[in-house]
């Protein structure tokens, strides 16, 4: 396998001309409801690149949305599963099982948060790992309701749509959705009425009391909560918020699933997200950055509470794929020989100061936010909090046209995401933050 130059390469318009004519084909056989952020289209990548048809080369703040956080094609990820395909690709774990399957299952025992008796159960995406964490819960506590919080997002089946917050583009038109769902406040500190210092008591105060009044908490199977949001905006619940709702499951029998899809496996700078308040979590569900690329997902927890839905009650024809298995021993391998937790502290150690320099000079940044390497700025109009999702996507087209891969997100389409793969050289970071700076100067 050639190693891919590590190197921002430009030699056409992005996108060139070969990109422009695979759009076109792309226009005419896939459905229209399927998006694309940046329409370059991919011939290579890894570490901190993607080269495209036209042999462009762009530095990538994107990793597919925190999937590639070990790089698109590590060594280890490609050996496994390249040994894997030549052995068998599938059999269906449900029908004859294999031994990968167990040990992605103990990897995750020994992994998540707590030391108490663990299993996992196997899928394909982050929405299917939610929507099993409720049938789980569910089966254990034989209630309805589940429980999420503003901001949330949780995927796109039916089930997760009505437990994801934004209409535009995750809900609209998709009605009607799965009932005994529940929204109440998350601690946003930066939008919080009566500011960030109040956040987390008040947050935690209002949500308990809509699920006592509203609800009833003995009615409650399950609290699904991202510990930072994603798609909702980068936001890290204040301090604080994340053990409350924690202990008021626990202290009604609720159960608390932490849906770490794309805060888990080294991203903040830990294993998992919650661990930062040391939280342990009943359940946890996983998935992007899991296996390299490849589509597994994961609910793991409390071996009681995992054991509760009968036999033949969960699972799914690819359901922990042996190739996917197999990649994601090597990606787990990956992150531990190359200690990308403290990669991603130091990420977050070059790109927040950056970034705050930044808010100092463009009034345009409201707030810098995030942990590790899942970090976002918040753009508002200048003097105001109002929300600018306007000049996020100029920022994100200045930055795309630099060579740069960018995200946004948010509630209101008003924050850039980065989300680096966390194998990326510090030379492509600082040439990142670069281009972002130029484009902010350019607003």
């Amino acid at each position: 396998m050639t190693a891919l130059p590590q190197e921002r390469r430009l030699v056409t318009d992005i996108p060139g001309p070969k990109s422009r004519e695979l759009l076109a084909r792309k226009s005419a056989a896939v459905a229209d409801g399927i998006g694309v952020t940046l329409p370059v289209f991919v011939s290579r990548a890894g570490g901190g690149v993607i080269e495209d048809v036209d042999g462009n080369s762009l530095i990538d703040f994107g990793s597919g949305i925190a999937v590639v956080s070990v790089g698109n094609s590590a060594e280890a990820v490609v050996r496994r599963a390249s040994a894997q395909l030549a052995d068998f690709t599938h059999t269906c774990f449900m029908i004859t099982p294999y031994e990968e399957y167990v040990e992605v299952a103990e990897r995750l025992a020994e992994l998540t948060p707590g030391d108490h008796a663990k299993k996992s159960a196997l899928f394909n995406s982050g929405a299917e790992a939610v929507e099993n964490a409720v049938k789980i819960a569910r089966s254990y506590t034989k209630r309805s309701a589940v429980v999420v919080f503003d901001h949330g997002y949780h995927g796109r089946t039916n089930l997760t749509m009505a437990l994801t917050s934004k209409n535009m583009p995750y809900k609209e038109g998709f009605g009607p959705f799965a009932p005994e769902v529940y929204r109440v406040p998350l601690a946003y500190g930066y939008r919080w009425l009566t500011g960030p210092e109040h956040a987390a008591e008040e947050a935690a105060a209002q949500a308990i009391d809509q699920i006592t009044k509203q609800i009833g908490a003995e009615h409650v199977a399950a609290i699904v909560i991202e510990p930072i949001s994603g798609e909702g905006g980068f936001i890290e619940p204040a301090k604080g918020f994340l053990p409350r709702i924690a202990q008021f499951a626990k202290d009604n029998g609720i159960v608390f699933v932490a849906d770490e899809i794309q805060t888990g496996f080294c991203r903040t700078g830990q294993w998992f997200a919650c661990e930062d308040e040391g939280i342990v979590p009943d359940l946890i569900t996983t998935a992007k950055g899991i296996a390299g690329g490849l589509p597994l997902a994961a609910v793991t927890g409390r071996a009681e509470i995992m054991d509760a839905a009968h036999a033949g009650g969960l699972g799914g024809t690819y359901g922990g794929n042996p190739v996917a298995c197999a990649a994601a021993l090597g990606a787990i391998e990956t992150m531990k020989e190359l200690d990308l937790n403290a990669r991603a502290r130091r990420i977050g150690e070059i790109m927040t100061p950056r970034l705050r320099a930044m808010q100092e000079k463009f009034p345009v940044i409201g707030e810098v936010r995030g942990r590790g390497a899942m970090i976002a700025v918040e753009l508002v109009v200048p003097g105001s909090k109002e929300p600018d999702p306007a000049v996020a996507g100029q920022l994100a087209r200045s930055c795309h046209a630099a060579g740069l891969v960018v995200l946004t997100c948010g509630t209101y389409g008003n924050v850039l995401r980065f989300l680096p793969p966390l194998v990326i050289g510090e030379d492509l970071l600082n040439e990142g933050l670069d281009i972002i700076e130029a484009a902010f100067a350019e607003v």
